[in-house]
Order: C-alpha cells, then sequence, then structure tokens
C-alpha cells in the first residue's frame, strides 16, 4: 500500500479577517480600548526614537496589535440588531457546547446538557427582545421620517420592516448562450421561447381515455336554497331531538 501527503493548494493571497466593531457598542469595552491605547502612547513614542521606523507605520501596527487584542475578529455573521449582550450569551452557549462534546462522564455531560440548556433558554429571551426594540426603533424613525416628508428614508426602512429583497435579474441569453443587451431583443427572445414552449405538436400516441360506462348521480343544474319553511322545520326536528335526548 502506498501513502501520499494530500496536497494543500495555497493561492498566493490570504482574506483579511474583520473586526468585531459591534463590540465598541459597549461602554466597558469601549472604555477598556481607550485605555488601552492612552497605555500605548509612551511606547509609541519610544518606537519612534529608534531608526528606519515612521509615524504612520508604528501607529498602523499599534493599532492593529490593540484592535485585536480587545476587540477580536469576526467569527460568525450576526444581524445588525444583535446587541453585545446578546454576542456575549451566544459565546457562552458555544462553551456550553463545547463542554457537553468534550465530557468524559455521563454525570459531566448532563450537567453540561442542563447549562447549555438554560443559556440556550437566555439567548432566545434575549435574542426576541433585541428584535422587538429594532423594529420598535425601526417603526419611530419610520413615523418621524413620513412626518418630515423624507421619502427616500421612508422607503428604506418599510424595505426594511417588510423584509422584500429583490433579486438580482439575470441575463436574457439567446440559442447561441450570448447576453442579449437589446430590449427589443429580450422581448423577442422572450415571445420565441413561449412560442417554442407552448405551440409544440400533437403527441405521435395520445392517451386513449375511455368514457365512463354509466352517468354518476351528480346534479348539474344550478344550486338552489332551501326555504324557510323547510329551515324552520328541520331546527324544530333538531330541538325536539336535543330535548328527548
Amino acid at each position: 500500500m502506498k501513502l501520499k501527503l494530500k496536497k494543500h493548494w495555497t493561492t498566493g493571497w490570504t482574506i483579511s479577517r474583520k473586526l468585531n466593531m459591534a463590540f465598541l457598542r459597549d461602554t466597558d469595552k469601549l472604555n477598556k480600548f481607550k485605555i488601552a491605547l492612552s497605555n500605548k502612547s509612551q511606547a509609541f513614542h519610544d518606537l519612534l526614537n529608534g531608526e528606519g521606523t515612521t509615524m504612520e507605520s508604528n501607529w498602523k501596527g499599534i493599532k492593529e496589535a490593540i484592535s485585536h487584542e480587545i476587540l477580536g475578529h469576526k467569527k460568525h455573521h450576526h444581524k445588525e440588531w444583535i446587541t453585545v449582550d446578546t454576542l456575549d450569551k451566544i459565546q457562552e452557549r458555544r462553551n456550553k457546547k463545547t463542554a457537553i462534546n468534550t465530557s468524559r462522564t455521563r454525570a459531566e455531560k448532563a450537567k453540561a446538557q442542563t447549562e447549555y440548556t438554560e443559556v440556550n433558554k437566555q439567548v432566545k429571551r434575549s435574542i426576541r427582545i433585541d428584535k422587538r426594540k429594532y423594529l420598535e426603533d425601526l417603526a419611530t424613525k419610520a413615523e418621524k421620517a413620513a412626518r418630515e416628508g423624507n421619502m427616500r428614508e421612508l422607503y428604506d426602512i418599510t424595505k426594511k420592516l417588510s423584509g422584500n429583497h429583490s433579486k438580482p435579474e439575470r441575463p436574457v441569453k439567446s440559442k447561441e448562450d450570448k447576453v442579449i443587451t437589446s430590449i427589443e431583443e429580450q422581448r423577442n427572445r422572450w415571445v420565441e421561447h413561449f412560442k417554442e414552449l407552448l405551440n409544440r405538436p400533437a403527441p405521435l400516441n395520445p392517451l386513449n381515455i375511455e368514457a365512463a360506462p354509466t352517468d354518476l348521480p351528480i346534479s348539474v343544474g344550478p344550486p338552489t336554497w332551501p326555504s324557510d319553511k323547510s329551515r324552520v322545520a328541520k331546527h324544530q326536528d333538531q330541538t325536539t331531538s336535543q330535548q328527548r335526548h
């Protein structure tokens, strides 16, 4: 048996990872970020005294290092209305899930499962609260835009509330798989397409569907409504039957 190592192809470039800027909405993390910047100010001035260094390059390196340390990178795509507190709960739920998978005994797994269930309830509850607040804020902004006559903002907010996102149009192509740009040629292509689709020749072997041997006892006449006398008599019969029982 021959074993071969799997080849790992590289494209020669790396994908830039986005910083988790949502954490800056949290006051505690924002203050921590500012404190870290102020603490690095002295180190920044010391770096300027070195050889072959510039202010821009040193400041960029310090800023990136602090951003990676305090904010971290985005690992998942979250909605814009999810708050930092909910993101912390989501991370806690992720940690509980890892604890379940790494449990060695049944007791540890049962305990981790109970903790995960509780945290999962908190996450769902927090997401509902965040979304409700987000929709209420959008409704307030829509009312303000309507009062001020800002139709553009009102349209954007209404589109967000309705969740109506139009899909991008696909190009019309000819039979030769070439894109058609002219409006008139596109219409002619659609006409040609539906003519070929709908005006097909009759089948060579048509289906032989035999008629029913006897007519079914179904009334095909116009519908009739019962008269007032028959409705009263039917109601009296039902009342008498209920009294007997």
